[in-house]
Order: structure tokens, then C-alpha cells, then sequence
């Protein structure tokens, strides 16, 4: 599984453990966020033959132009956290658009793809990572021109270094250039969104157990609620990524990216049928969660229902000696019953007949 993440406001918390492994990654690359300053930056940059898709070898940034003079050859620039200066060289080495910087660092940016001319292709992908109890969610850019990849994770992630071995042990691969890169990246990050669904499907099924259990209680209400909200973020950070494999799935020839080799479509229908797998996990998630919510309130509903039906009966059973002492409890001179000597015991042999009689038939009916 792939998977690459960066700390946000979006961060949600879930309640149960988990005990999905996760996916590999370089330690020495988990970094916290410091945006801009560069404090924890990371560049990676490598060159690769197109005829043969060898790595040629790890090169300086200030060596990429002269690289890229090589029409057979090109560069996969990786960054994390990287400086404002590290920024404006990176822009300047490959004429990247200023638009598309400025998207590049805009937190909770939308997935998306876009298409400046000259087979320059810019992407967006919102990423998700489990650790611990929590969901982190981040985004990773990604600029793509005919003799470059360039990758900008934002925030605590796992290095993509698993990314590149793969692609490393396959050369016959990469001959078809920086467009197989990017489709292992997607693929690096659609597949580490299946991890979080199972999660929360765990999670909804244990939910699910609290409802039917004696110890239920409000927190379970609030739970169900705030697995809602993680769905909803969950689908708006799937949802997108849609449209960039569409985007390559349908590419034509007369299309903003002439050098786009067909070969590459297959990759990216594979990718797209790993989204599809988890989007039909969280709106299959959606509707197990609907279903659950409804079960809780009818139970809930339930519960006050007998509440209410033991309270009445109880409320019938007492109703009967407290009818009677009323009775005789009114200051009348002239009430004969008073006079007889067994009047009382008969009185409380009628008032305990009555009340047994109805707790009988309560009982009987369920409503004690």
C-alpha cells in the first residue's frame, strides 16, 4: 500500500485500535510541518534515460537544466517542506507557472488537474494518512512536463522513497517517461486511502455491537455522528481524484499534452479502479452508518417507550389505594363503614386484591 499525508485542520480523531501496518517509507523523512521556512526540508532529484528508463543518478538542483539540454533524458525532482528559496529555483529551473505555484502551497486545496501548454501538466491530490486513533489529511502537487516530475508534499508524510524503488525495478517502465512516474504516485495515494476505509468499517461494525448492548449510552449518538463527518471529509478527498484519472483516461492526441504515450491510459484506468474500490467503501460505509443511526434512535425510542409503559402501569397500581384513602379520608360524619368492626381489614384486603390483580395482568402484558 502507498500512502502520503501532511497535518491539517482536517484532523479527525476515531475510537478504535487499529492494527493496519503501515506502508513503507523512509523514517528518516518524517518530518513535522514548519511551512516555508525549509527548516526540515527534503530534495531529492534524479535523472533517468528515456531510451532505456535507467536512473542515470542523483543530481543538484543546479545541475537540472543542464540535464534536461539531454532530450533523452529526464528528472524527478521530489520535495518536502521545501524553503521559499528552494521554491523560486525549482520555478525557475523548469518555467513553471506562477498560477500553479501559488496553487501548489494553498491549503485545503481541491483535487484537480490543469494543463498550461507546452506538455506541462499541473495536479493536485488531497492525501490521507492513519496514525494511531487519528486521519491526517494533507495535499501533494505535482508538476509534470515531458523531461520532468517535480512532487511538493506539504507536512508530516512518508517519503515516497517506496515509490521510486518501484519504479527503480522497472526500467521498461519508466522508458515511458515522467507520465509513469505520476501514475505510481496516484497509485501510491489511492491505495492508502483502502486502509482508512477498513478502519472505520471496523470501527462502524463495533459501534454497531454498542448499540444492541445493555451499556449503550449518548457517546454512542455522538460517535455515529462524528464517523458521519469523517465519511464526508473521507468522500470529498476521494471524490476529486476522479476527475484526474478521467482526465488522463480520455486524453486525446489534439489535447494540451501532444507527447502523451496511449500506453500509459491502461495505468491509469488500474488506478482508477482502486479509487472506485474506495469510494464504494465509504458510500457503502454511508449507508451502513444511516442504517445504524436509524437503528440507534429506534432503539433509543424503544427504550423511553418501556420506560414510559412501566411508569404507567406502576402509576395504575398505585392509583388504586390512593383512590380508596381519598375516599375515606374525606371528614363526613355519616360514613357506616366506619362503624363495622372488620371494615379496615376488608378494606385492605380489597386494595391488595386489586393492586395484585393489576400487577398481574401488567406483568402479563409485558409492561413490568
Amino acid at each position: 500500500m502507498y500512502g502520503e499525508n501532511y497535518d491539517d485542520d482536517g484532523t479527525v480523531e476515531v475510537y478504535a485500535p487499529t492494527d493496519v501496518p503501515p506502508p513503507e517509507y523512509n523514517p528518516e523523512a518524517e518530518i513535522t510541518e514548519d511551512r516555508f521556512k525549509g527548516k526540515n526540508e527534503i530534495a531529492n532529484c534524479f535523472a533517468y534515460s528515456r531510451k532505456s528508463g535507467e536512473k542515470i543518478g542523483e543530481i543538484e538542483l543546479d545541475d537540472v537544466r543542464r540535464e534536461l539540454s539531454n532530450n533523452n533524458v529526464f528528472v524527478w525532482v521530489g520535495l518536502h517542506d521545501p524553503s521559499i528559496e528552494t521554491i523560486r529555483e525549482v520555478q525557475e529551473a523548469f518555467d513553471l507557472h506562477e498560477l500553479a505555484i501559488e496553487d501548489a502551497f494553498a491549503e485545503h486545496q481541491r483535487a484537480k488537474v490543469e494543463s498550461y501548454g507546452n506538455d506541462s501538466v499541473f495536479v493536485v491530490v488531497r492525501t490521507a494518512k492513519l496514525t494511531e486513533n487519528t486521519i491526517r489529511y494533507g495535499t501533494t502537487a505535482i508538476f509534470m512536463g515531458k523531461q520532468y516530475i517535480i512532487t511538493i508534499r506539504q507536512g508530516a508524510s512518508h517519503s515516497y522513497q517506496s515509490v521510486r524503488d518501484f519504479c527503480h525495478r522497472r526500467p521498461e517502465k519508466l522508458r515511458l517517461g515522467p507520465i509513469f512516474v505520476l501514475h505510481a504516485i496516484l497509485d501510491f495515494i489511492v491505495d492508502n486511502y483502502l486502509p482508512i476505509t477498513e478502519k472505520l468499517g471496523r470501527y462502524l461494525r463495533e459501534q454497531e455491537r454498542e448499540i444492541f448492548s445493555e451499556n449503550f449510552n449518548k457517546h454512542t449518538l455522538r460517535n455515529l455522528y462524528e464517523l458521519k463527518s469523517q465519511l464526508v471529509h473521507m468522500r470529498a478527498v476521494i471524490l476529486p481524484v476522479q476527475d484526474i484519472c478521467n482526465f488522463f483516461i480520455n486524453h486525446k492526441k489534439t489535447d494540451l499534452i501532444p507527447s502523451f504515450p496511449s500506453q500509459a491510459k491502461p495505468y491509469f484506468r488500474d488506478v482508477n479502479d482502486h479509487l472506485l474500490r474506495a469510494l464504494d467503501a465509504v458510500n457503502g460505509l454511508n449507508e451502513m452508518l444511516s442504517v445504524a443511526m436509524d437503528t440507534y434512535m429506534a432503539v433509543v425510542n424503544m427504550g423511553q417507550n418501556e420506560v414510559v409503559r412501566k411508569l404507567a402501569a406502576w402509576a395504575g397500581i398505585l392509583a388504586v389505594p390512593t383512590a380508596v384513602a381519598g375516599i375515606y379520608g374525606m371528614n363526613f360524619d355519616n360514613m357506616p363503614e366506619l362503624k363495622m368492626p372488620y371494615a379496615y381489614y376488608i378494606l385492605l384486603a380489597f386494595i391488595l386484591t386489586i393492586c395484585f390483580t393489576l400487577y398481574y395482568r401488567f406483568k402479563k402484558a409485558g409492561w413490568l
